[in-house]
């Protein structure tokens, strides 16, 4: 883990400011390398290059730096030129992160200027007849090597607080990869998006360890932590909220009302007043206990309120485990469907305890596995054979055997996920198999008489319909869902349904363009493909089926 903070940047641009603010919240020491240098050479920086010259004061520079970098846990604010120099670069590359603060030239002059004539010091950039274009100028020499840095953020709008949050943001990305933890033996997978890089744990009896973990991941300490689940998952928060406090993070705790039905603006403007009355700062953090209500309405609010907040997902549901907490889609519903608001929010990790699931009533463990068996379906059959072979362990949840199973069904999520994020490749858009009918389901019954997993079981039978309509799979497969989903406890059938709402609730899915329904099916198993030219007449007819 690379243990350090390099502010680099031009003259002006908040080096010293930021970087006393940045270890202040971290906890950190600070450096100040113009400050080393005096103490290392006993003389003022202006005495060093007037005496001996630029060269002689770089080589100095170079020492103090190499000092600096023997130690951890630093903000160390560069001089200017200090990254012109590629040793330094290098030194710094190896022992920490490099975050350049930039900002352009006029905005430079003017903060110079002001702190110049606040301090009364002497400036030599601005004694010449047109110090702007002097700072044009050898700004221009240094971009090149400002360029090198992992992170640049523009701060010409910028209070240094903000300024402070984003390196903060940066360093909570860059210090520690998640590929620094392929040896961590509970790691299932990791997500890679065009944003950020996020790892994905399960395991058995984590939760306890949770602080650490957040400590770890993240690479700093936060200095709140608020979780946010309901009353179904008490026990699994407050063993969330001991070991943060336990680890040294002070820890409050917002329930929500549990189902569906409470996923709404409503609960999301509650949850705003809450952490107003908190004061939640942008480095805080959000934690989601619970199942995918929990997890789309606490990464909804994290992605919102205050521009964004860090979020932990820590989903306690077979559905939020394997689907919901993975992916940063977030949102609420609305009367006339489901997930019409929300947002991308990419989480800082994920963390499955697999031993949570002990505590889910019957019913919602079983509603679960149907995202679990969609997998398989759709791009993994050994992953459904599995399922087939070890019913009977799998139900009834043997630890290594369940561990395995949802580790590899949350890798298959991660994957897709790391493929199109913001489903716009026609990657992301297979993990809806089933979804349609689903979701149309559910908006008709008001979200009360169907969990989500038991409806989209029901939308998986019926995309199987379709597909043997289609000619794409056999009546054998057919039967093998209805086989698969049945073994599970999971509907294949809704006689309650009134067909003509649920088709009218269909034309409000995501995936309808241009008035067409892009329907996920299956080629075979473990091959789905993306179909936009199915006729309302054999969708009629899968719902009838599916109403019989």
């Amino acid at each position: 883990m690379k243990g350090n903070i390099y502010l680099t940047g031009f003259s002006g641009t908040g080096k010293t400011t930021v970087g006393r603010e940045v270890a202040a919240r971290l906890g950190w020491g600070y450096t100040d390398i113009d400050d080393e240098i005096v103490a290392l050479s006993g003389r003022d920086i202006h005495d060093i290059f007037r005496e001996d010259g630029e060269a002689k004061f770089r080589g100095i520079e170079n020492d103090a730096l190499m000092s600096v970098t023997k130690v951890t846990g630093h903000v160390v604010a560069t001089g200017g030129g200090v990254v012109v120099n590629e040793r330094n670069r290098d030194l710094m590359n190896a022992t920490g992160v490099i975050v350049c603060l930039e900002a352009r030239a006029d905005t430079i002059f003017q903060r110079i200027s002001t702190s110049t004539q606040e301090a009364g010091v002497v400036r030599p950039m601005l004694q010449g007849n047109n110090p702007l274009q002097q700072i044009i100028d050898l700004k221009a020499t240094r971009q090149v090597a400002y360029a090198h840095a992992d992170w640049t953020i523009q701060t010409d709008t910028l209070s240094h607080a903000e300024v402070a949050d984003e390196v903060i943001h940066a360093w909570t990305h860059l210090a520690k990869s998640p590929n620094d933890a392929t040896d961590e033996p509970d790691l299932a997978a990791t997500v890679r998006t065009s944003s950020t890089s996020y790892p994905v744990f399960t395991n058995w009896g984590g939760l306890i360890h949770l602080g650490e973990r957040v400590k770890n991941t993240l690479g700093r300490q936060p200095r709140s932590a608020y979780i946010i689940t309901d009353t179904n998952v008490y026990p699994h928060a407050r063993t969330v909220q001991n070991s943060l406090e336990a680890s040294g993070i002070p820890t409050h705790v917002c329930f929500i009302e549990s189902g569906e039905s409470h996923k709404n603006l409503e609960t999301v403007r509650r949850l705003y007043q809450w952490l107003a009355s908190q004061k939640a700062e942008r480095d805080h953090l959000i934690i989601a206990v619970g199942g995918g209500v929990v997890g789309d309405v606490a990464g909804f609010v994290a992605g919102t309120y205050l521009r964004g907040l860090p979020l932990v997902q820590v989903p306690t549901t077979l559905v939020s485990m394997m689907d919901a907490g993975i992916g940063g889609k977030t949102g609420v519903d609305l009367p006339e469907g489901k997930n019409l608001v929300g947002l991308f929010k990419q989480p800082e990790f994920v963390l499955a305890d697999v031993s949570t699931l002990s505590s889910l009533p019957e019913r919602e463990r079983n509603s679960g596995w149907a995202e679990a068996l969609k997998h398989g379906f759709i791009l993994d059959e050994d992953l459904l054979s599995t399922f087939e072979t070890e019913q009977q362990a799998i139900s009834t949840l043997n630890p290594e055997i369940t561990a395995d199973v949802i580790r590899r069904s949350m890798r298959i999520k991660a994957e897709v996920v790391s493929k199109d994020e913001k489903e716009t490749l026609g990657v992301r858009i297979l993990l809806n198999y089933g979804h349609t009918i689903g979701h149309a389901l559910e908006a008709v019954t008001s979200y009360r008489e169907l969990l989500h997993g038991e409806a989209v079981a029901i939308g998986i039978m019926g995309a199987a319909f379709i597909s043997n309509e289609m000619n794409m799979i056999s009546d054998q497969d057919v039967e093998r869902h209805r086989s698969l989903l049945s073994s599970y406890n999971l509907r294949t059938s809704y006689p309650e349904m009134d067909i003509d709402a649920v088709r009218q609730a269909m034309m409000m899915d995501k995936k309808v363009v241009g008035g067409k329904i892009r329907w996920v099916l299956l080629n075979s198993i473990g091959d789905a493909v993306v179909v936009s030219t199915v006729s309302s007449q054999i969708v009629d007819r899968a719902l009838r089926r599916l109403a019989e």
